[in-house]
């Protein structure tokens, strides 16, 4: 019933749809759950231990025999300037002051990078598939996980960026639309980097590169779907959509702002990481989310006592609800129900299917 199989033959799943990462949401349960149901589930590395890495790799590999993806962030060490420092520590003291949480820490370097460690992990578990946000990884690390055989795919939100993937040995491009929530995949400086969406940016993708092209952003249903189709995209992947399921490890706070959401309260902001990032509007947001922010990942330093305050009020205030323009039309179904539900709906808008 699809109009391209491209990507299908590509990565050896029956659906052309990708449980997007979503660092911290999708655990095995949900991968295990969508590569079941013949899609790609995606599972986060980036924050992990390496040995919980392991672990969860192994917890679906038991619950599944079906392809997954596993994803890492690949950026630099944080520049951490010391007068910006002392401005952002500044503007956070109130909330430190109000929730009893002392002195605002001086920034540091909290979340690993994709290092020799991370590097062997991915050697070791050989998964059929690897994702990076942020760009690739150096040549010579590359050519180490292509010669594994592992088929490695990457986040564009530039036909620039999309071209420079396709040339270090991208098999496949998501090319990820304004819309999407959590982080932009931005790698690049240019001033429109990471603002396009995703009905301008998908054709112009497919038109520049010769790889299959993913849709990401604002796509939660079989409209959605059936739409990346007709832009050239020869599958799509999807995130705040899985919010919803069962199997996904979403706080009660940010499940009950997700089924209040409208269309228009997710923003883009770099209050909670240092990276422009999608999520529904909270308090942080609210009073901050224009202000100066340190660079990637040097604020989540900064921000993560916030986060781990222990009160309901807190977290709605303070947690990244991460969320994209799509929210309002998440569905709280099984993960294997809604992977089933999005294909009915896409073979009934595709030409193929009437």
């Amino acid at each position: 019933m699809w109009p391209r199989t491209d990507l299908l033959d590509l990565l050896g799943i029956t659906h052309p749809i990708i449980q997007a990462p979503m660092s911290g949401f999708g655990g095995p349960a949900l991968v295990a759950a969508v590569s079941n149901a013949g899609a790609l589930g995606s599972l986060s590395c980036a924050a992990l231990p390496v040995q919980t890495a392991r672990n969860q790799i192994e917890e679906i590999r038991r619950a599944s025999n079906r392809p997954f993806n596993l994803n890492f962030f690949v950026h630099p060490a944080p520049s951490i300037e010391v007068e910006a420092a002392r401005r952002v520590r500044e503007r956070l003291a109130a909330y430190y002051d109000e929730f009893s949480l002392g002195t605002v820490p001086e920034p540091s370097d909290p979340l690993p990078r994709f290092d020799e460690e991370r590097l062997q992990l991915l050697l070791d578990m050989r998964p059929p598939v690897v994702s990076f946000h942020f760009g690739l990884p150096p040549a010579d690390t590359m050519r180490r996980i292509k010669q594994s055989g592992v088929i490695v795919i990457s986040s564009a939100t530039t036909v620039a960026e999309a071209r420079k993937l396709e040339a270090e040995g991208a098999d496949a491009i998501i090319a990820q639309g304004l819309e999407a929530g959590g982080h932009r995949g931005t790698f690049t400086d240019s001033d429109g980097a990471g603002l396009i969406g995703t009905m301008a940016l998908v054709p112009q993708v497919v038109d520049a590169v010769g790889v299959p092209v993913i849709a990401a952003g604002g796509i939660a249903d079989g409209r959605g779907i059936a739409a990346a189709f007709a832009l050239g995209a020869s599958g799509v992947q999807i995130g705040t959509a899985f919010l919803g399921c069962p199997e996904a490890v979403v706080p009660a706070v940010h499940r009950d702002a997700l089924h209040g959401a409208a269309d228009e309260d997710t923003r883009l902001t770099r209050v909670f990481t240092g990276r422009p990032a999608r999520a529904l509007r909270n308090r942080l947001i609210d009073e901050m989310g224009d202000a100066e922010a340190l660079e990637f990942p040097a604020q989540v330093s900064l921000t993560r006592p916030l986060m781990q305050v222990n009160s309901d009020a807190a977290r709605r205030a303070f947690l990244p609800l991460w969320a994209g323009q799509a929210a309002p039309l998440i569905r709280d179904l099984p993960a294997a129900t809604l992977i089933d539900t999005l294909v009915a709906e896409s073979r009934e808008r595709l030409p193929s299917g009437q």
